[in-house]
């Protein structure tokens, strides 16, 4: 496996939790340098990305939710969560709020297979998005 393969699942792991990163520049410098390695950018970006959110996922379920102050403090994320359900993890590769919703899925103990699902789709279309922008312009 390439360096930059493990560099863009790493970035995109990183960018998915609530850490800052920055998966979307690296992967348009990545095509700009070496187009012909479009599926394994994909793949590794959104392999990485969706796993990131699925660890958040998984620190909403078991550690994050204890406190009444964390409730308070994200409480549109919840109300939006409960009104649309697993659905509303289509917009996990938001920036800032997307990285909320599969924190409070998890708190919510939304189905983690929907939520695989709904998760890995979002973050696919954008990457998807993404390198479809960058190939027409380069």
């Amino acid at each position: 496996m390439s360096s930059e393969l493990i560099t863009l699942f790493f970035s995109g792991f990183i960018s998915s939790t609530l850490l800052p990163g920055g998966s979307e520049l690296l992967l348009i410098y990545y095509l700009n340098n070496n187009p012909e390695n479009v599926c394994s950018y994909f793949i590794a970006v959104t392999a990485g990305n969706s796993l990131g959110a699925m660890f958040t996922y998984l620190m909403g379920y078991y550690f994050y939710w204890g406190r009444d102050k964390a409730q308070e403090k994200h409480q549109k994320a919840i109300c939006f969560l409960k009104k649309y359900g697993v659905f509303s993890l289509l917009l996990s590769w938001l920036p800032i709020v997307g990285d909320l919703l599969p924190l409070v899925a998890g708190w919510l103990k939304l189905s983690i297979t929907k939520s695989i699902i709904f998760i890995t789709t979002g973050k696919a279309l954008r990457y998807l998005l993404i390198i479809i922008s960058t190939l027409y312009f380069i």
